[in-house]
């Protein structure tokens, strides 16, 4: 039996000695590679903090001390000592979350995948312990550099150093990565204190140093010592740290647990904000990892242990098809320039970057600054498309509304992973764009079905200079393309099915589920009803054209993967209501809640969003409608 097995609890673990703590984390690292490898999920980001997460269980008592991850993706060692070793089934239905989770365990306070928060919650936490007395415990939050990009952990630090007798600790996690290379004026600073051991090294070299060139001791002493303090300001963390009133603790190196255990005891002891600089490794011990320039094992799916590469090779999907038509696009129009949030190759814009470099602008995690900084070009005659996963949206939704929109700001925002994503669970969906959208007056939205109309819609939307554009795409393979059969002021026609004797039904398809519209439309047909398969694309604002094919039909039916509760749908039969059309539209979508992880498949047959389920639901509708059958 190894030491893995034996650790039920961080008590388990607080037992071991240093030598088997050592023991344990190369353990650990064998788990993590030959699980993740089977199972896919987050891989580089967790042994990276093999360590560090070994050290904070150490010194602190979980849960009575809270340990806060942001982001979440890097728990999965804290699961192992916490008692969750059953990683089989990591990210299944029934099976262990990516990202902390209450209903799992004590241990878990944050569902946090949306990075930057965890020092918010720490000091929302550490004031709930001031405010009822609870003077035993302390907060702990883990938080990477990338995430320090990001302005919401900076309004938080700001608080925390507000209260300095609050037990707060702040574990930098620093590998000098997010989802790729962490940039930016703190990237900079932390590369300083990652490579300078402090004015420390340099006295020690003046003192070996100075003595040989001619200068007398006592006098290189006190010129050593008096350059102390401007040498300090230039190379140590005060000066960002320390004047914010934050006690500064390293940089430690967070391989080494002794090193990191003796940090966060001084940390703890001082009893107050303490900020530990922690510097790691991304993908620490697995050598494919170590050598990837790319980030590649950031997050995996299923690869050979071996050697990383993927057990099966993916298809060829949205995001590609999107990097492409950008490049392209950029070409042609000098005044084209991408931003993202710290994800340059996962939402696609790496070939942009790499042909059109001073075109390129990576903001780190701040979205919201991404949105008004792209307003700013937009005034000053350029026009940015903003690419971010479209989960992370919601993060903006102020500033597309109040900079971008009532600025009517000539921006494009393109979200990748829209809908229904799956296994990385509720946080991860990207579900409430488009309801969330609808509010914002002006905006124009397109739910490309595949490959032509994603370049399409891409082509149209950066064409649009007096007001936002979004373009919304899902995660995986681009399906095959879909011809229409019409096309009627903008709005396709795909599909009629007029030899049926019963009710004239209009089947509207969003997006990705437009091939789930065509199916119901053929089970409906086999019902003996009359139907059209009908597809925008640029969903918002509601075309004309729809509204007037909605008062041709008895019933309308939309299908997308988004809320249902104001939705397309919703924005549909508003408008036929406001033109006069009296025909009831069925909305079909996502019912408002949070959608645990599961696979895709699992989550569609759940939400009844099958083509026999809607089919089903449909002639249900009509049937009430219309009792008598007339």
């Amino acid at each position: 039996m190894g030491l893995l097995a034996r650790i039920q609890s961080p008590a388990d673990l607080r037992r071991l000695s240093g030598r088997q703590v050592d023991e344990l984390a190369a353990e650990i690292r064998e788990f993590l590679v030959q699980s993740v490898s089977r199972t896919g999920g987050h891989l580089g980001p967790n042994l990276g903090v093999v360590e560090l997460t070994l050290a904070l269980h150490r010194v602190f008592e979980s849960p009575r001390d809270s340990i806060v991850f942001d982001t979440g993706h890097q728990s999965y060692v804290h699961k192992l000592v916490t008692g969750r070793q059953n990683f089989g089934d990591l990210r299944k239905r029934g099976g262990l979350s990516g990202y902390p989770s209450r209903s799992e365990s004590v241990h878990d306070i944050v569902e946090n995948s949306h990075a930057s928060t965890a020092l918010s919650w720490a000091d929302g936490i550490a004031k709930a312990n001031q405010v009822q007395g609870r003077t035993d415990r302390h907060v702990v939050a883990v938080i990477g550099d990338g995430a320090l990009t990001g302005g919401m952990a900076w309004e938080a630090l700001n608080n925390i150093a507000g209260g300095p007798d609050r037990r707060v600790v702040i574990v930098v996690n620093d590998n000098g990565r997010s989802y790729a290379p962490t940039i930016g004026g703190l990237a900079h600073h932390l590369d300083t204190l990652r490579t300078t051991r402090g004015y420390e090294n340099f006295l020690s070299w003046g003192k070996r140093t100075l003595p040989r060139l001619g200068v007398p001791g006592q006098m290189a002493y006190d010129a050593l010592h008096g350059l102390k303090k401007g040498i300090k300001d230039v190379v140590a963390p005060q000066g960002m740290f320390e004047d914010l009133g934050l006690k500064y603790v390293g940089p430690v190196d967070g391989h080494d647990t002794a090193a990191v255990e003796h940090a966060l005891r001084r940390a703890k002891a001082y009893g107050g904000p303490v900020i530990v600089h922690v510097i790691t490794e991304k993908g620490r011990g697995y050598s494919p990892a170590e050598q990837d320039s790319l980030d590649r094992f950031h997050a995996v799916g299923q690869i050979h242990p071996e050697t990383g590469l993927p057990v099966a090779p993916s298809r060829f999907g949205w995001t590609k098809v999107f990097a492409d038509e950008m490049v392209q696009i950029g070409r042609r129009r000098p005044d084209v320039v991408a931003i993202t949030a710290a994800m340059l190759a996962p939402v696609g814009l790496a070939p942009f970057a790499a042909e059109f470099p001073g075109r390129t602008f990576d903001v780190g995690i701040a979205e919201q600054h991404a949105a008004t900084s792209a307003a700013g070009m937009a005034f000053a005659g350029l026009h940015p498309v903003v690419a971010v996963y479209a989960t992370f949206l919601n993060r903006a939704f102020d500033q597309v509304l109040m900079d971008v929109a009532l600025h009517h700001a000539g921006v494009t925002f393109v979200l990748d992973r829209a809908g229904i994503t799956g296994d990385d669970g509720a946080s991860h969906n990207g579900m409430w764009d488009m309801a969330m959208l609808t509010s914002v007056p002006g905006l124009h939205l397109a739910a490309p079905r595949d490959e032509p109309t994603l370049r399409s819609a891409l082509r149209a939307a950066v064409d649009i200079d007096d007001a936002p554009s979004v373009v919304r795409y899902p995660k995986g393979a681009v399906v095959e393309p879909i011809t229409a059969i019409d096309t009627i002021d903008g709005v396709d026609l795909l599909a009629r099915h007029e030899v049926g004797t019963g009710r004239e039904v209009l089947v509207v398809g969003v997006g990705a589920l437009v091939p789930t519209a065509l199916a119901v439309a053929e089970l409906l047909a086999a019902h003996g009803l009359r139907v059209t398969v009908a597809d925008p694309c640029w969903v918002l604002p509601i075309p004309a054209a729809l509204v007037k094919l909605a008062g041709e039909h008895d019933h309308v039916v939309t299908i997308e993967d988004g809320l249902a509760a104001g939705g397309v749908g919703s924005m549909l039969a508003q408008r036929s209501t406001e033109a006069g059309v009296r025909t009831p539209v069925q909305s079909i979508g996502i019912p408002l809640g949070f959608l645990e992880h599961s696979s895709r498949d699992q989550i569609v047959g759940d939400l009844r969003l099958r083509p026999e389920d809607i089919t089903r639901d449909v002639l249900t509708a009509l049937a009430a409608a219309n009792p008598a059958g007339r």
